[in-house]
Parts: C-alpha cells; structure tokens; sequence
C-alpha cells in the first residue's frame, strides 16, 4: 500500500487552490493495483480570510464555489487519480449558523465512506501578526470520533488543535484505529515548540501510525504563517517520513507487523486504570 501526505501553501483563492491540488495530485507516483491512501492539510480548499468567507462557502445559495461543489470537487479527483483521500477540512453549515469544519473520506471512486468535525476549536492567543484566534465565532464543534474500515486498515480523524488532547486519540484508540490521519494548519509559533512533539506522543498515546499533514509557509501575502514539517510517524514515535519545508509529498510504507508487536510488547490499552474518554456537551454560543 501507498501513503502520501500533501504539505501545501494554501489561500483565500479556492480555484487556485483546486488548480495548486490537482497538479500535486499528477505528480504522485501511484503504483498500479495497489491501494494509496493521500491525506490532505486543513482547509486546503480555503486559507484565511475573514470568517464570512468560510460561511458563503458552507451555504447550498452562495455565489461562487459552495459547500456541495467544493465537496464534489474534492471526490472528483479522489475518483480521477484513483486515491482514497483524507481530504483536508472544508465549511459545512451547522444548525446554529456557524459551520463545521469538515473532513470528509472518500474511496478511490470518489464515494464518501466517512466523515469527521472538528472536536476542539483553537481560541488561543498567540505571539505572531494573528495574535488572537477565535475559531468558535466561526465554527461549531463536533461531537462524534470518526474509525473507518479501509483497506489500509482501521482510520480515525482528527483535525489540527485536536492533537492536544490525549483523550481523542485514546477514544480513537479504543474504537479500533490503527491509523489515524491529522489535517493541520499549525501556526509557526505553536508549530515550532510544539508539533514535533505532539504528533510523536499521540502516536505513543495510541499505538497507531500518525498521518500529519500540515500547511507551510506565509499566507495571503504574509497575513499568516505556517510551520509545515508534515510527517509520518509509527507507533514507536519513529518519524518514517518528514519536509521540514516547502510544499510537496511525503511519503512511507507502514510496517503493520511492527505495529502489532509494540501492542503486544507494552499493552497499554489492558494495563490502562482509567475509565474511557467520555465527550462533554459542547458549550453553546
């Protein structure tokens, strides 16, 4: 099987964005008859704006590219170059006005097998041009995990801001996951303290393979900056894979025979004492 994970530099230009993907996608070297799993960042269709641009985008009556057609498009190329595609984060408009902030799974015809909202929004002070992150004004949290059956094996979801929270990726865990796929959009000041390091314990946290895929570089003329460094890790907290920079793939073979002997070597599921995660109410706006 084939792992690719896409680093990019996405914008407020979703056509260009569409564009910047599919010429990413032609230069995958795909292997005939072996299923090849591509992981997209967070919100690889639409990067940065103001948050009236991730609402147009979520409506079904908007002008321009919507939901359903940036949807459409995604599964459009999952189909086209024959991937099954985590694919990044678009807008879905919630009950309360506000959206979610979506990945979707799509087979390699292009039909959805499962989905993911993002849990845990990033409202956050941070020491760069931003400063201050407010993603509840725009966003609404989700409220189910997501573990797919796939022919890579068990997959969960997990969007960003949710690495910070050991109890996701142990709920992922104890729900079958022997993968789990990371859409990002780290900012560089998080990203360089703490990315490394996170994406390694979640994968020691759970025994299972960290698909990290993140954006890079300045945005939208330098209004906002991403730390990049996507990576694939194992369930040792080995890095197979990693650009510190740049946009491109990275890519590696997953050792299924190593993931079940560091399971059975420390079995940290049987010899946990706690209760399971149990997920709280959202806090409402």
């Amino acid at each position: 099987m084939q792992i690719s994970v896409l680093q990019c530099q996405s914008s407020r230009d979703v056509k260009d964005n569409l564009r910047q993907l599919e010429s990413q996608l032609n230069q995958l070297q795909t292997l005939s008859g072996e299923p090849h799993l591509v992981v997209l960042p967070e919100c690889v269709c639409l990067f940065g704006g103001h948050e009236k641009e991730q609402l147009a985008h979520a409506g079904e009556l908007t002008a321009g590219l919507h939901m359903s057609e940036l949807k459409q498009a995604l599964a459009e190329l999952a189909g086209r170059f024959q991937v099954w595609l985590v694919a990044g984060t678009i807008p879905a408009l919630a009950e309360d006005g506000r959206v979610y902030s979506r990945c979707y799974l799509f087979d390699d015809q292009g039909g959805v097998q499962g989905q993911y909202d993002k849990m845990h929004l990033f409202d956050v002070e941070v020491a760069d041009g931003t400063r201050s992150y407010r993603e509840s004004d725009t966003f609404c949290p989700g409220e189910q995990i997501s573990v797919i059956d796939t022919p890579f094996g068990r997959l969960g979801l997990a969007i960003c801001y949710d690495v910070r929270f050991p109890d996701l990726f142990r709920a992922l865990r104890l729900a079958g996951a022997e993968i789990i796929a990371l859409p990002s959009a780290f900012t560089a000041v998080t990203g360089e303290a703490h990315w490394q390091t996170l994406i390694q314990a979640r994968a020691l946290d759970s025994q299972c393979f960290i698909l990290a895929a993140d954006q890079w570089g300045r945005h939208n003329q330098g209004s906002r900056e991403t730390w990049g460094q996507s990576m694939i890790v194992d369930p040792w907290g080995r890095i197979l894979a990693q650009m510190a920079e740049g946009v491109g793939w990275v890519e590696a073979t997953l050792d299924f025979e190593e993931l079940t002997r560091v399971r059975r070597a420390m079995p940290i599921v049987s010899h946990n004492r706690f209760e399971a995660p149990k997920l709280k109410s959202a806090p409402t706006k």
